[in-house]
């Protein structure tokens, strides 16, 4: 049985989620409601297929001419539109022919956003990364069919190992990489070198080296590329900082079972981590001091976990099939939502306002109340009267007081001739 813990769902303010999950569907989960909203699926994109199991996105949540690009067990990278969900364009993934796609799949996704506030076009700048360590930068025009890219740059980030985690940082300028036997490093995008290589850290004090496997990593603040933090495979935690050293400025475990996903916070010094055994926990990183868990067991591995900008709670999912939300000031849980499949990804869209969903329902009731008015004067005018059958149960009910109406009658009858006979033997 799985471990869950029962908990009251007090409701979350109004948001819109996109996940994603191993099938290939996208489902947009929306919370309507100024307090105590309740979120629901309103709409799922694509068919149920396990080739097409969605392994990275990346959105640019705007408010003209929004995008989402989204990676594939195929290798192919596909732009939709995250409103509604139309296919803008596929673009393939330029790596290495003779290996399949499964054993090269995409880890990193980026989709920037700088490029495309800069150019007047209908342009798109994309940063991909694969297992094997073939990192490209790609701008190419959104056209309605399949495109190659206009213009690319590619280069290796690893020559051994396999690439696990890479993350942009908020000025879109640097990227990290980590994974299996891979140390943490961070490349410059626009010159494609590498400008800073992690060391690993001594060996214990038994003597033993533990191997490099790194599983996430995200930056500590969007303005500073200089500090990070990275989860690791033996359930560790490393802070670093680029202008410091090259180990780990601090390093900490957590739990025992290995970090599946990292997620900063807008303060830049709050963390919030998931490991493979469904916990969720916030932890101040300058002192490496944990804050506490949130409230509520998960019963599968987190695999992802998110931020939103504006409202205090953070989203996430994994392999229990669950999208649950959470307060970030109480760590309890506000809302969960059963999706089926096994969860990969999830991303908040921002541009989402209450405001606009309440006009549009508004108008959509006043809509439907007129239609259903003119619908029944229609009706009424049309329609002739039509008398109502009766009932069974009015027809015995009828009945029986029409039996005691009778049984009366009859009684009164009798006492009517007693009386006229009594009158009859007196006058004798």
């Amino acid at each position: 049985m799985p471990r869950t813990t029962t908990v009251e769902c007090p409701g979350c303010p109004p948001l819109r989620a996109l996940t994603f999950d191993a099938l290939g569907l996208i489902k947009v989960i929306e919370a309507r409601g100024k307090e105590g909203g309740v979120p629901k699926v309103v709409e799922k994109w694509g068919d149920p297929d396990a080739s097409k199991c969605l392994l990275a996105a990346s959105i640019d949540d705007r408010k003209t001419d929004p995008l989402l690009a989204v990676a594939r067990k195929s290798g192919a990278v596909e732009i939709l539109s995250p409103v509604s969900g139309e296919l803008c364009c596929t673009v393939t993934n330029g790596g290495d022919a003779s290996v399949r796609p499964d054993d090269d799949a995409i880890v990193g996704l980026h989709l920037f956003r700088k490029n495309r506030m800069d150019s007047a076009s209908r342009s798109c700048t994309l940063f991909t990364c694969t297992t094997k360590g073939n990192a490209s930068v790609r701008s190419f025009e959104i056209t309605n069919t399949p495109t190659d890219s206009d213009s690319s740059k590619t280069w290796k980030v690893s020559a051994s190992g396999n690439i696990l985690c890479s993350q942009v940082d908020g000025s879109e300028n640097y990227s990290l990489f980590g994974g299996k036997n891979v140390e943490v490093n961070m490349w410059d995008l626009k010159e494609g070198t590498k400008i800073w290589t992690a060391k690993p850290p001594p060996k214990n004090s038994l003597g033993i080296f533990t191997p490099t496997c790194f599983t996430s990593v995200a930056f500590l603040s969007k303005d500073d590329h200089r500090k990070f933090v990275a989860g690791t495979n033996n359930h560790q935690v490393r802070l670093y900082d680029i202008s410091a050293q090259r180990r780990p400025v601090i390093s900490f475990d957590f739990w025992e079972t290995p970090i599946k996903a990292v997620a900063e916070d807008l303060d830049g010094h709050t963390v919030y981590i998931g490991n493979g055994c469904g916990d969720l926990a916030s932890v101040d990183i300058r002192t490496g001091k944990l804050l506490g868990c949130f409230l509520g067991k998960c019963s599968g591995s987190i695999r992802s976990i998110a931020r939103h900008p504006e409202h205090p709670v953070i989203a996430s999912c994994g392999l229990d099939s669950y999208l649950r939300i959470w307060d970030i000031k109480t760590r309890q849980l506000l809302s969960a939502v059963f999706l089926k499949q096994h969860l990969t990804k999830v991303v908040f869209d921002t541009n989402f306002t209450e405001e606009e969903i309440f006009h549009h329902a508004t108008n959509s009731q006043v809509r439907e109340s007129e239609i259903g008015i003119e619908i029944q004067t229609l009706d009424d005018e049309e329609k002739p009267p039509v008398k109502r059958k009766k009932s069974s149960k009015e027809k015995e009910s009828k009945n029986k007081v029409a039996k005691k109406d009778g049984g009366t009658k009859k009684s009164k009858s009798k006492k009517r001739s007693n009386s006229v006979e009594a009158e009859i033997v007196d006058d004798e």
